[in-house]
């Protein structure tokens, strides 16, 4: 999950599935369209919304790699990687 703040309650931070996201548009506020088509306005720019789902995704690849060495310290905040169980 990435963490969104809506532009009406921006001092809590929603968490939302980067799957889920269809588009993202800056017109000028910030619109996120989720694929059942709910809008979501954030005070994040569409440019950080997009380093947000890359971050989140290239940290599923590191935890599946197994290498924590490449989780930035930004995304534990959002993705704490703790040991797997195996």
């Amino acid at each position: 999950m990435i963490p969104l703040h809506r532009l009406t309650h921006p001092e809590h931070p929603i968490h939302v599935n980067p799957d889920l996201i269809q588009t993202v548009e800056s017109t000028p506020d910030t619109v996120v369209t989720m694929t059942n088509h709910a809008k979501l306005v954030v005070a994040e720019s569409a440019e950080e919304v997009t380093d947000l789902i890359c971050a989140w995704r290239a940290s599923i690849v590191t935890r599946g790699l197994g290498i924590p060495e490449l989780l930035t310290p930004e995304l534990a905040q959002v993705l704490p990687f703790g040991p797997r169980g195996d």
